[in-house]
């Protein structure tokens, strides 16, 4: 069987099979297997073990429920409230200020937990209700929440970068660095879009009444709402980037702090440890499940010859090595609309990652462009996970159509990011060289 018709028959199974209502690990897994055994033979299938116990026997993997448990401990804290009051009393003031410390919010909250999920809910918990009252335009409180919850995957610690750093054989620590800038220029672009919105339609984020706003007395005793969330960013990045720690080991450290902040507020009962251990079980083993199945899937596409045909066919398209660069940015793009990022990441690396190789990129680059498109695919409808996560806890006067109308602009503002980066590399790549070399 040729290249393409095996891909035909490999991604058209695939499809079927999501289609049909199966969870992406049994619809990938399914289809690597049934295509193992119809290739090769029975014979062929000890593979999946094989394969399945080397994935299983990272010790980078480690970090994942780590860090997951990082995030549900802090999301119980109470430390997500007191950030949205802080930046509420100082921005609270000026046009579309609540709308930008949300975002801020989400950028510092993102920099504590790792996953998108735990910031997207906590701070539409928080700050949703806050500004609807204050007749923020729904559209755009929505949209702010969405946008700056979906950084969680970008800043660091990221479970995704994790992830990529395992299967793309690239430093985590640099794609650690290298996301830091990728998200604070994100954040930059929707803080001014922000306020460009709402200097010309005043109505889209009215300022809090002068009666209303907080005093420098306040504003200044505010502060202390970040120190604990600093404190708990330098020990986990800080460790590091001096090598103290991997990445694995800094995941303990982000653990263990997380603990101590919630007891520091008062949170840490049974009752807390026990629902966020419950929840993290959850969210590792689909993590993991995923890994396990995207790990056959692609062993087994790869030995087939995938690399090959890739190669081809972006080598065809007009451009030359740029536009195989755009190309794969475009197939990322598509696949972020239907696929959890974890899947499209272990399915794509070990395809795209030695492409850009041989094609003279630097993969640390490379690498946080992927994590930009899959902040992105968090965005874009049908299927992304943060529209429905807002669902989940907006009131009902918000509706689907609001979220999705919500998001246009800011899924835009990606795209103009992500753009920025390609033409000027140097972005998300002066951190890592500055402090790696």
């Amino acid at each position: 069987m040729s290249i393409e018709l095996t891909t035909v028959v490999l991604f058209g199974g695939f499809i079927l099979l999501l289609a049909a209502g199966l969870p992406l690990v049994f619809a990938l897994g399914s289809t690597a297997i049934i295509g193992t055994y119809f290739l090769w033979g029975p014979q062929a299938l000890a593979m999946v073990g094989l394969r399945t116990f080397s994935a299983a026997n990272s010790f980078v993997l480690i970090a994942v429920p780590l860090f997951i448990f990082m995030g549900c401990m802090l999301e119980r804290s109470g430390i997500a409230r007191d950030l949205y009051d802080m930046l509420y009393r100082w921005l609270g003031g000026r046009r579309g200020g609540l709308a930008a410390g949300t975002v801020i919010g989400c950028g510092i909250f993102a920099a504590m937990v790792g996953v998108s999920g735990a910031s997207t809910v906590t701070m539409a918990v928080v700050a949703l209700p806050s500004m609807l009252e204050r007749g923020y335009d729904k559209r755009l409180a929505v949209g702010c929440i969405a946008a700056g919850g979906a950084l969680g995957v970008l800043i660091p610690p990221s479970v995704v970068m994790i992830v990529l750093g395992l299967y793309a054989n690239v430093s985590i620590g640099a794609l650690f660095l290298g996301g830091i800038p990728a998200g604070a220029l994100l954040m930059l672009l929707f803080i001014a879009y922000i306020a460009v919105a709402c200097r010309i339609d005043p109505s889209l984020g009215p300022a809090v009444p002068p009666d209303q706003r907080a005093g420098w007395a306040d504003r200044l005793a505010s502060l202390k709402a970040v120190i604990l969330p600093v404190v708990l960013i330098m020990l986990v990045i800080g460790s590091i980037l001096s090598g103290a720690a991997t990445p694995t080991e800094a995941a303990g450290v982000g653990a263990a702090g997380a603990m101590l902040c919630a007891a520091a507020y008062g949170k840490l009962t049974p009752a807390a440890v026990a629902e966020s251990a419950r929840l993290t079980l959850r969210l590792s083993c689909m993590v993991i499940w995923i890994v396990f199945a995207a790990s056959i899937f692609t062993a087994l596409y790869t030995a087939v010859g995938a690399q090959g045909l890739v190669r081809e066919a972006l080598g065809a398209l007009p451009g030359g090595r740029w536009g195989a660069m755009i190309g794969m940015q475009l197939i990322w793009m598509v696949m972020g609309c239907f696929l959890d990022p974890i899947g499209i990441m272990i399915i794509t690396a070990p395809l795209f990652f030695p492409l850009a190789r041989s094609l003279g990129f630097d993969l640390v680059w490379f690498g946080v462009l992927f994590v930009v498109n899959m902040e992105m695919a968090y965005l874009t409808p049908p299927f992304g996970f943060n529209l429905f996560y807002i669902r989940g806890v907006a009131p009902p006067s918000v509706r689907m159509v609001d979220i999705y109308r919500g998001v246009i602009p800011f899924v835009a503002l990606q795209l103009l990011g992500l753009v920025i980066m390609m033409i000027f590399p140097e972005i998300i790549l002066f951190l890592p060289r500055a402090a790696l070399g």
